[in-house]
């Protein structure tokens, strides 16, 4: 089935998301209220300046004119001349050719690639971060990773200029083909093109959309990126610290730069404005695609019809099940999301062997979906339930090997271990989707659990002893939540009279509905 592109506007949120056969590819959202419009994003360019250098981790934060200051790190500060990218890429070939790589993409990834990327970390040069970066310099840097959590932006001063099919790298000489096309034939044919097209000390990448496409087309789409190239020059010259000089596109742009391409078939949208918006970006950057738009006019909400909704609460709830019976568990903590596969009712029909591998098969394609519309990133520990056979954990393996084809971010995966653990990690410019739509929750403040009520009336009773132990009053009133109420007066009245009886004191329980079930107030009163 053809990929849909489904484009949503409600008041001052806009979501986007691009489907095939029912499963969301990627999904995109930004809304005023949640994201600040001012905040730092993705491709954004800044005219910075050095505030703290910290030899120890070699990094150092740079103010960009936000509240929280930006984290630039040594691999990302440092640009090399010329003869040192040459030599470093020319020992990364050579050590790919002794180690026989099948794809230079393992050593060299062609997509998006920063210095830092594009060189294997065995052949970085050994320089330290407070030899050529001083507080006080003022540097032109990108934000490479949006703020997340408690966290400032991340920036690199090796900047990229994505354009509808190429990126250009003004200060990296590197000529690169997406990983994602294939065709070696295809490959070679844009890599020469690209060739005569780029200046010597500078870089250019074909994208994706790139497969097939012109001399002239790809020559065209280089020269606009140049032009704002330098545009960005010319304001670096006459802007103060801390102001962003290039901001990427607007949201409706950037959705039909990055994630469409030219498998789709249809592009819905749901209000007059993102229609015009759509119509003029195709019409300049795609007119292969200008007639695939269609304004959606019905009742139901498009999002509910296409059942992007349903999708996207799936993605907000800790348990996913699978169609078998079997579930996944997903926990996001700020250092690592810990995935683990189960069962649940999936009995299967034959022996237990094949009742898990079957399980943890079809665990692999809902997990790697999750993955991807989670936008989860970082560390990702998957626990698949364990099995005997070597052939069956391989074949496991290799299939996630295969789902994770579809993801655009770039990931790295390691075998199954002993204990069944897979380790991988993936790359994450953006907050997750929990994160973006979710805060913690005000009543077990982010932990998800609160204390039982048996638990808090153990710790009640211990407190109210230490009050009667020391009060010569005649008169104790205790207020908590009323389920703690509850329980004091019925289950644990035996322990009150007890009380009572024990120190001579008058003890008064009084519910209060306002109060946390885990707070409570115990106060000594003279009659």
């Amino acid at each position: 089935m053809p990929k849909e592109l489904i484009i949503n506007q409600t008041l001052n949120e806009c979501r986007a998301a691009l489907i095939e056969n029912g499963e969301i590819l990627d999904y995109l959202m930004e809304s005023g209220e949640k994201i600040d419009a001012s905040a730092p994003k993705v491709g954004s360019i800044y005219k910075g300046k050095v505030i703290r250098v910290l030899p120890g981790m070699q990094s150092c934060f740079v103010d960009i004119g936000h509240e929280k200051a930006a984290f630039l790190y040594v691999d990302d500060a440092y640009l090399p001349t010329l003869v040192e990218q040459r030599e470093m890429i020319e020992k990364a070939k050579k050590f790919q050719e002794e180690n026989r790589y099948k794809k230079i993409g393992e050593i060299i990834p062609d997509e998006f690639s920063t210095l830092s990327e594009t060189v294997d970390m065995r052949f970085r040069q050994d320089v330290s971060i407070e030899s050529f970066m001083k507080e006080g310099d003022e540097i032109l840097v990108q934000v490479a990773k949006e703020p997340i959590s408690t966290k400032g932006a991340r920036v690199t001063r090796q900047i990229t200029i994505a354009g509808r099919y190429v990126v250009f790298m003004p200060m990296i000489e590197h000529t690169g083909v997406s990983r994602r096309i294939e065709n070696e034939k295809e490959r070679d044919r844009l890599k020469e093109i690209l060739e005569t097209i780029r200046p010597e000390g500078t870089g250019i990448i074909a994208r994706t959309v790139a497969d097939g496409q012109s001399y002239k087309t790809l020559k065209n789409d280089y020269n606009m990126l140049v032009k704002i190239w330098k545009e960005i020059q010319k304001k670096d010259e006459k802007t103060k610290a801390g102001t962003c000089i290039y901001e990427d596109m607007n949201f409706i742009q950037r959705v039909l730069r990055d994630i469409t391409d030219e498998d789709v078939f249809q592009i819905w949208v749901d209000t007059k404005d993102n229609f015009r918006e759509v119509d003029k970006f195709t019409t300049k950057y795609l007119p292969k695609m200008k007639s695939k738009c269609k304004l959606y006019d019905s009742e139901v909400p498009i999002f509910e019809h296409y059942g992007i909704d349903l999708e996207i609460e799936r993605a907000l709830a800790n348990k996913v099940f699978l169609k078998s019976g079997g579930s996944i568990n997903i926990d996001q903590t700020e250092a690592l999301v810990s995935i683990d596969v189960n069962t649940g009712k999936y009995v299967g029909k034959k022996t237990l062997e094949e009742t898990i591998v079957k399980t943890n098969l079809e665990a692999v394609k809902e997990i790697t979906y999750q993955l991807r519309l989670r936008n989860c990133g970082g560390i990702i520990i998957i626990d698949f339930i364990d099995m005997e056979n070597e052939e069956h954990r391989n074949s496991v393996y290799n299939a996630l090997l295969e789902a994770l084809k579809k993801d655009r971010s770039k990931t790295n995966v390691l075998p199954i271990s002993g204990l069944g653990l897979v380790e991988m990690t993936r790359k994450r410019t953006r907050d997750t989707l929990t994160r973006l739509m979710c805060e913690p929750c005000p009543y077990c403040e982010g932990t998800g659990k609160v204390k039982s009520t048996l638990t808090v009336c153990h710790e009640l009773i211990r407190e109210l002893v230490k009050v009667l132990k020391k009060t010569q009053a005649t008169s104790v009133y205790i207020y908590t939540h009323p389920e703690v109420t509850a329980r004091l007066c019925s289950e644990d009245l035996g322990i009150i009279e007890s009380l009572e009886e024990a120190y001579g004191k008058n003890l008064l329980i009084r519910s209060e509905n306002g109060y946390h079930i885990e707070q409570y107030e115990i106060f000594a009163q003279e009659n």
